[in-house]
């Protein structure tokens, strides 16, 4: 089994263009599945011992420990993309994984912050190295939406200071052209003028105090520095300015296609659900202002 996943992901960095971080879920996915195969089987698995009912037997154990729908829902989806891999190359005739129906997904509303929230968080105050690099990553984060990943895999070439345009790789190796406004190009350059003082190793446009590019769990934890600083009294990670983003640019007439392009979405689908955070918010105006509600 080692050897089939080894290679199965090897064929998604090499062929697919996979990112880091799907070969990573990916890789967690599949020990999780050869770990409980070896408890069921009392052997280390092959792939011929796979069946749809030793799969279903995974799905109810990850359920009975609390998993989510949609964690699960993500978790069966590379256990059938491995196993079509496996009947591609002849190791099996059949996906064991075929059969089996995905979790239905609960349907969240993404959490946003208000324009006055988002004001608040951007303003760092400070001079210097980590103060310049702060405010231009969050003013990049909220000016474009674009994910936390994509933020920290840009190089300095991708992005077009005076035309205020960076280019993004997204999921699937995707690329598109992202706008950002002026606050953003202001802090990018005052970053800029300090960037040399880490002694690049790098072209990343973001980069740690060695010199190497900036870690996702970086900005994760600025973001979370600034929810401190600032006491707002809610959650918020990188991936919340990239629904503020959304939201208020639906909230302001922008077109939920030109949002979805904008986001990098592959389907419509997936940008609808922030007609939903509108339609929460035109709720509380509307208990609000109107004299019956």
């Amino acid at each position: 089994m080692q050897d089939a996943v080894a290679a199965f992901l090897r064929h998604l960095e090499d062929e697919r263009n996979a990112s880091a971080h799907t070969l990573r879920a990916y890789a967690e996915d599949l020990q999780q599945l050869t770990d409980y195969l070896r408890r069921e089987l009392g052997k280390d698995p092959r792939p011929e011992d796979v069946d749809h009912l030793l799969i279903r037997g995974f799905l109810a154990d990850l359920h009975r420990r609390g998993l989510k729908k949609t964690s699960s829902a993500r978790k069966l989806a590379a256990l059938r993309s491995f196993f079509r891999h496996l009947c591609r190359e002849g190791r099996l005739e059949a996906s064991p994984a075929r059969l089996l129906l995905t979790p239905r997904r609960e349907k969240r509303i993404p959490s946003v912050l208000d324009e006055k929230q988002v004001e608040l968080l951007l303003e760092l105050p400070g001079e210097g190295f980590e103060a310049a690099r702060g405010r231009a990553i969050l003013e990049l984060l909220y000016a474009t939406g674009m994910r936390c990943a994509e933020l920290v895999g840009l190089d300095v070439v991708e992005l077009d200071l005076d035309s205020r345009l960076v280019r993004v790789l997204g999921k699937g190796r995707k690329e598109r052209i992202v706008l950002f406004g002026s606050r953003a190009q202001q802090a990018l350059r005052q970053w800029l003028a300090l960037r040399t003082q880490a002694k690049p190793k790098t072209e990343a446009l973001f980069l740690n105090a060695r010199g190497g590019r900036l870690s996702d769990r970086s900005v994760r934890a600025l973001v979370a520095r600034r929810v401190r600083q600032t006491a707002l009294a809610r959650r918020c990670s990188p991936h919340t300015l990239r629904h503020s983003f959304a939201t208020h640019l639906l909230t302001r007439g922008a077109d939920l296609r030109a949002i979805q392009e904008l986001l990098g979405h592959a389907s419509l689908s997936t940008t609808q659900r922030y007609t939903h955070v509108d339609t929460r918010r035109l709720l509380e105006v509307y208990k609000k202002a109107h004299p019956r509600a």
